[in-house]
């Protein structure tokens, strides 16, 4: 539970953490849908440098933004394991062959662009939660859904919800150390190797952890109410959100890496150079 870093915000003051929240959001959109649009090992190379750059900008320490990868990695080694003795290609000859497993030139580099593309989808995410407060998400995530009031789409609502999530996950996390070394301390087996008596012994934790999850969301429904919450309507911010002229340059740097991605994939001019990098 230690190494969950979405959700944990590290202060400083750099150019990253003085970004509006929208840009961030939208580079964060573009992020996500590139990581998708990837298929070259150039692509994703572009991208996890300008991961890198951003994480240097950020100033926040780099293991840490690295330690939100301790989470997923028996999820990558599981998913690469199974792409590389389940993927068959019949163009080719497989490089070893294991009764029905048969391991392919072709299957590798699918294992290797697989973990790295989850491995991107966990980076960036960190470092936006790591550089902007549930605050400040919440603030631009309504400002950029703002047309949809239009339809009656409750866009603060959801922008509360998201916000409450965040700053909720490490007190959770926080609960979730104190129940484990209560439950040590009445003789809670959490260190054997049998994962059968691993599930048994969680299940102590669990069930506080839920308790107290619904204790803690009822204290706040009822704080809100008696502060004479209501929605949006009415309401002001104490903080506006202001543009600088370097959230637009961010915006359209990280538009041209889209575009190289795309251009990458697909190869609109039919440059054989492209065709040679692209794997």
């Amino acid at each position: 539970m230690r190494d969950v870093t979405l959700g944990q915000y590290y202060p400083s003051n750099s150019l990253v953490h003085r970004a509006d929240p929208r840009f961030k959001l939208v580079i964060l959109l573009l992020f996500l849908i590139m990581v998708f649009f990837c298929e070259s090992f150039l692509s994703f190379g572009f991208l996890t440098l300008f991961v890198i750059i951003t994480v240097a900008l950020s100033r926040v320490p780099p293991l840490k933004v690295l330690k939100g990868l301790r989470m997923i990695i028996v999820v990558v080694l599981i998913t690469t394991v199974l792409m590389l003795v389940f993927y068959t290609d019949a163009d080719s000859e497989p490089l070893c062959e294991w009764g029905i497993f048969h391991i392919y030139l072709s299957g590798i580099y699918a294992a290797v662009k697989l973990a790295w593309r989850l491995m991107l989808l966990v980076l960036m995410p960190t470092v936006l939660t790591l550089t902007s407060t549930p605050t400040e998400l919440c603030d631009g995530l309504e400002s950029l859904l703002y047309p949809l009031k239009k339809i009656k789409f409750p866009v603060h609502e959801l922008a509360l919800i998201m916000s409450i999530a965040l700053r909720l996950i490490p007190t959770l996390i926080e609960e979730t150390d104190k129940i484990k070394n209560a439950q040590k301390a009445r003789g809670a087996a959490f260190e054997s190797r049998n994962p059968f008596k691993k599930v048994k012994a969680m299940l102590p934790v669990l069930i506080p952890l839920f308790v107290s999850s619904f204790r803690r969301a009822d204290d706040l429904a009822d704080a809100m109410d008696s502060r004479c919450y209501r929605g949006a309507k009415g309401r002001t911010r104490m903080k506006v959100l202001h543009c600088r002229v370097g959230d637009f340059i961010a915006l359209i740097m990280w538009c041209a890496v889209f575009a190289a991605v795309l251009f990458l994939k697909y190869n609109w001019f039919g440059w054989e150079f492209i065709t040679m990098l692209s794997l």
